[in-house]
């Protein structure tokens, strides 16, 4: 039961059309049962609406929300509000019956209302990943035994057997399944097979370790779901992929490097999961066929590692990235990760680290970055960093998502844009001319 609760869909599914609907309902049954200061009552919902409404507002423009507040989530905040005052008039008002209708409009508005702005951010799926806790079953490891070849012509040589499954599967590196985490304490880290995957004799897979934003969780939903629409098309290929935690907690944050105060997550993502993943899934052994991705804070570690770790990651998918780790709070991050050391800091920003590689470091390199054309606060970052990697001698592809923000519409947009163009460099499509 706690596992079925935990794995609610949240976005892509009836539930908040459903709660709003009660919402809804118990407003009008509290304004109008019994027709008496119906116009007192809808003034007091209207006007603490729009005072939440006119907070919403304030609170984006100060730049509190760390990122551009969605439209829709101001909006949804304004709804609730004037569902909850509504639900209290009829609380404070006999009889009976109605109190308790007042009740249930106040808790159907208060979850309407989270629900309403957690689509408009559309990244959270599940209440799992909400309160950043695993509720997927553990990974049953396949045997590693994979046809191996040349990395670079398996879209060539691949050809499905008839009982591949039509779908890859996504599951918990938990219990016996878990990968060491060293001096970190990460979360449990979820994994994605792909159709290709999942028949008897597998071919060896190329490597996709990825990030979720900060607050977040290792939640694979909105990656899996890409994959698997690439695999759709593609004949079941498509990369084995493992969404980590580079951050212990969900407020947390680490800055994705080794520091006293957080732990050693970079020496965990950037040596002892790559040592976990070449012994215990079938990918290829070959470096150069990995890719190291992530979607806002993970992003901005995606590019952080990619530029740190050029034997280790072969390319980059940078979603809607930081420009680099802490840029929030710089001055934090200086002092909390770095011990007070600017200069370090700016040594560690993705441009710099890119700048400061010796010539050839990247050739071979494919680098993709995209944001959302709305994304005021990350996006001048993105095409920054763009600019650096494609100085710096990546191959560079970027894409602005039209009339996105920082949300699951820029994070989808980008996953489906990004792992088509990603895939010859994998070994996964011809090559582009």
């Amino acid at each position: 039961m706690r596992k079925f609760f935990l794995s609610i869909e949240l976005i892509d599914s009836p539930l908040l059309a459903v709660v709003a609907a009660i919402a809804v309902a118990g407003a009008l049954a509290v304004i109008l049962w019994p027709r008496r200061r119906v116009v007192l009552t809808l003034v007091i919902g209207v006007i603490a609406g729009a005072v939440m409404y006119v907070v919403a507002l304030i609170l984006n423009a100060l730049e509190t929300m760390q990122g551009p507040l969605p439209v829709g989530a101001a909006k949804w905040s304004a709804l609730a509000v004037f569902g909850i005052a509504i639900g209290v008039v009829g609380i404070c008002r006999r009889p009976w019956g109605r109190r308790i209708v007042g009740v249930v409009t106040v808790l159907a508005s208060l979850l309407a209302g989270a629900l309403g702005v957690n689509a408009a951010y559309g990244v959270t799926h599940t209440p799992a990943a909400v309160l950043g806790i695993q509720a997927l079953d553990a990974a049953d490891l396949p045997t590693t035994n994979a046809t191996e070849g040349d990395p670079a012509t398996l879209y060539q040589r691949w050809q499905p057997p008839a009982d591949m499954p039509t779908q890859g599967t996504v599951s918990a590196l938990s219990g016996s399944a878990q990968i060491p985490t060293g001096q970190f304490a990460a979360r449990d880290a979820s994994l994605y097979l792909p159709p290709a995957a999942l028949v008897a004799d597998p071919p060896a897979l190329p490597l996709l370790v990825f990030m979720m934003g900060q607050p977040g969780s290792p939640d694979p939903t909105s990656l899996a779901k890409a994959l698997d629409a690439y695999a759709a098309q593609n004949r079941g290929l498509a990369p084995i992929a493992v969404v980590v935690d580079q951050l212990a907690a969900s407020t947390s944050d680490p800055a994705c490097a080794d520091s006293a105060m957080y732990g050693a997550v970079s020496t965990y993502i950037n040596e002892l999961l790559p040592q976990w993943a070449k012994t215990h899934l079938n990918v290829t052994p070959d470096n150069r066929y990995w890719t190291i991705g992530g979607f806002s804070n993970g992003g901005s570690c995606a590019a952080f590692y990619g530029a740190g770790h050029p034997d280790v990651w072969g390319n980059i998918l940078d979603v809607s990235g930081n420009e680099y780790p802490g840029s929030e709070h710089v001055s934090e991050t200086v002092a909390d990760v770095y011990g007070g050391n600017a200069t370090a800091f700016e040594a560690a920003k993705p441009s710099s680290l890119m700048a400061a590689a010796p010539a050839g470091t990247f050739d071979g390199h494919t680098a993709v970055f995209t944001w959302g054309a709305d994304d005021t606060t990350y996006g001048p970052g993105q095409a920054s960093n763009a600019q650096a990697a494609q100085k710096a001698g990546f191959t560079t592809l970027t894409y602005t998502v039209p009339g996105a923000g920082h949300t699951g519409q820029a994070l989808d947009a980008g996953l489906a844009w990004g792992i088509p163009r990603l895939a010859p460099a994998l070994g996964l499509a011809a090559p582009s001319t």
